[in-house]
């Protein structure tokens, strides 16, 4: 089994920056990648970011250029820092772990509200 933990979040007016942390632990050497995704009131969850344990990064295209998901080698820690929020920014965010074998762990949720 995986835990993870997410921190961070809170209220910002648009055009600030949030940082959110993400912290695995358990069986964390069967991990292979983290992301995170997000979900707004009435919408459909979206993926916001991905890192794979080779470094490879990934963006929806609503965040790129504003988001950067990074990770602490060896702590299995990750970190989104978010620039340039806007309001449709505001999110309840998941952590996501994802281990060989086919299994995804969630967190609970951390709350982002940007406001304008």
């Amino acid at each position: 089994q995986i835990q993870v933990v997410e921190s961070g979040g809170g209220t910002v007016q648009a055009g600030g920056s949030l940082r959110l942390s993400c912290a695995a632990s358990g069986r964390t050497f069967t991990l292979y990648s983290m992301a995170w995704s997000r979900q707004a009131p009435g919408k459909e969850r979206e993926d916001v970011a991905r890192i794979w344990w080779s470094d490879t990064t990934t963006y929806a295209d609503s965040v790129k250029g504003r988001f950067t998901i990074s990770r602490d080698v060896g702590k299995d820690t990750v970190h989104l820092q978010m620039n340039t929020l806007k309001p449709e920014d505001t999110a309840v965010y998941y952590c996501v772990a994802n281990a060989y074998g086919g299994n995804e762990f969630w967190g609970q949720g951390i709350q982002v509200t940007v406001s304008s």
